[in-house]
């Protein structure tokens, strides 16, 4: 089978449920990315047809850039569970996954297994085309097609996003454990007759990364970002203003 795991640990056990001991699987730094990520696709996606909140969209997708730029360095430098090569599977491996949880028999995985693999590598390469595309869009570059391909991209981020959320449900039943929760609090449970060594918080990199975003944020929208996007609505009316100056100004030249 195609399946390239850390360790021997990792070997999936069809009848494996999650009754082991509790091992801190993600550090602070992927919750960080995960729940920033979760923020700025969602809100990006949200306010992306409205002209008054434009730039606070444009925020988002320079969010979103960021972030995926910095997932990519920690899948080389970051803890256990959250470099690449824990979670790299090839079709054999997530076709046999599928199987097992068609059968009601799921493999464990402590990291991520590899249907979700699949998922997190199409959400990081959606996301970046689609930050590309949205920059190229606000440079006024590409035309219709790119801004057509941009919303393409963006829809089938939110389909892969659907999809994914509906793989955490399904295992968190099978395994009768809360997947979603382990995002918030880093922990998971081994196997049952399972051990392995939880990973190190990496603590002072999540909590820098969170104040990066946080500091974006609000340097964004104190030094014009916000501003921009917040006066786009007063806009039509300072022109509708100025015309009405100008005709005041035409109608005392014709008297």
């Amino acid at each position: 089978m195609n399946t390239t795991s850390i360790t021997a640990t990792e070997a999936p056990a069809a009848t494996a449920r999650a009754s082991g001991p509790r091992v801190r699987v993600w550090d602070l730094p992927v919750r960080v990315f995960h729940w920033a990520l979760v923020a700025s696709f969602g809100t990006a996606y949200v306010l992306s047809e409205s002209e008054r909140w434009r730039q606070v969209h444009v925020m988002f997708g320079y969010t979103v850039l960021g972030l995926i730029a910095f997932r990519l360095v920690w899948g080389f430098v970051g803890t256990r569970y959250a470099r690449f090569a824990s979670f790299l599977f090839g079709p054999g491996a997530v076709l046999g996954y599928l199987g097992s949880v068609a059968r009601g028999r799921p493999e464990h995985h402590l990291g991520h297994n590899p249907a979700a693999s699949w998922a997190i590598y199409s959400i990081l390469a959606l996301g970046a085309a689609t930050g590309i595309t949205g920059y190229l869009m606000l440079n006024e570059l590409g035309g219709e097609g790119v801004e057509e391909l941009h919303e393409a991209l963006a829809n089938a981020w939110l389909l892969v996003v659907f999809v994914h959320v509906a793989g955490v449900i399904v295992s968190s039943v099978q395994h009768r454990e809360n997947v979603a929760a382990s995002m918030i609090t880093g922990y998971k449970r081994a196997a049952a007759g399972k051990s392995s060594a939880s990973s190190p918080a990496r603590t002072a990199v999540g909590l820098l990364a969170a104040l990066a975003v946080a500091g974006f944020w609000i340097g964004w929208l104190l030094t014009g970002g916000g501003a921009g996007a917040a006066g786009n609505a007063g806009e039509s009316g300072d022109g509708a203003s100025r015309e009405t100056a100008m005709a005041i100004d035409r109608d005392g030249d014709d008297d």
